[in-house]
């Protein structure tokens, strides 16, 4: 989020002091991204510091005001006008969690996903409710109508994200459970399973001899060691946890 540019854009309309610049932006994107005078004063003092803002005099009740420049104009054009650039992500914490899930102790990654998804849904259910309310508001063609049409199309955003990351915790989930399917035929060794001997141990795989065992490790023999363990490796971190 930039908040410079956000108060860039709202003193193009007019000179504006600190806290004016807070409720404007709060109202503009329906306190989506809440900010407190602290933050609105620093980047103003960063600003006039860049040469993108002014101090304009006072207005009648003593409030300072800031104004822009035309050094500001010409970054809040550029702005406007360059794609937001997504070469460089920021950080998911939803994805950096899942990705540390894989593979970790004691924890069933299939458990996160389901409780993120009832998060998500909620949350999409909440936005949806909330637009009902913005359309009504833009349709009624109040005085704040721009700022009502504004935090239409942030829930809108918010709509396709939360519906977007719905479809990817699903998407997690079916590949989780095609690669539990897969592990145990890529943990299994050729040579092993067609070296066993008549002999083998009650636990040797399946095809390994006559007598063997249904429910024991591919190509296992005494003294032999086991196969890692496969659908839980991959969806729990925990060994032969399902």
């Amino acid at each position: 989020m930039s908040i410079r540019h956000g108060l860039l854009a709202l003193l193009e309309r007019g000179p504006r002091y600190g806290s004016q610049l807070r409720t404007e932006f709060e109202s503009r994107t329906g306190s989506t991204w809440p900010l407190n005078v602290g933050q609105v004063y620093t980047t103003l003092s960063r600003l006039e510091r860049d040469g993108m803002v002014a101090q304009g005099g006072r207005d009648e009740a003593g409030h300072e005001l800031y104004t822009i420049t035309d050094a500001g104009l010409a970054e809040l054009r550029t702005w406007f006008e360059k794609p937001v650039d997504r070469t460089s992500p920021a950080r998911d914490e939803l994805a950096i969690k899942l990705a540390m899930a894989v593979g970790a102790p004691c924890v069933d990654i299939r458990d996160v996903i389901q409780s993120q998804r009832r998060h998500t849904v909620k949350a999409m259910q909440d936005y949806t409710r909330l637009k009902a309310q913005a359309l009504v508001a833009v349709e009624s063609g109040g005085a704040r109508e721009r700022d009502d049409v504004a935090w239409l199309l942030v829930l809108e955003q918010l709509i396709f994200q939360t519906e977007a990351e719905a479809r990817w915790l699903d998407h997690c989930e079916a590949r989780l459970i095609r690669l539990s399917a897969l592990a145990p035929t890529a943990s299994t060794s050729p040579s092993a399973a067609s070296g066993a001997s008549p002999s083998a141990s009650p636990g040797a795989s399946p095809g390994a001899s006559p007598g063997a065992s249904p429910g024991a490790s591919p190509g296992a023999s005494p003294g032999t060691a086991t196969a890692p363990a496969g659908p839980a490796d991959v969806t729990t971190g925990t060994p032969g946890a399902r």
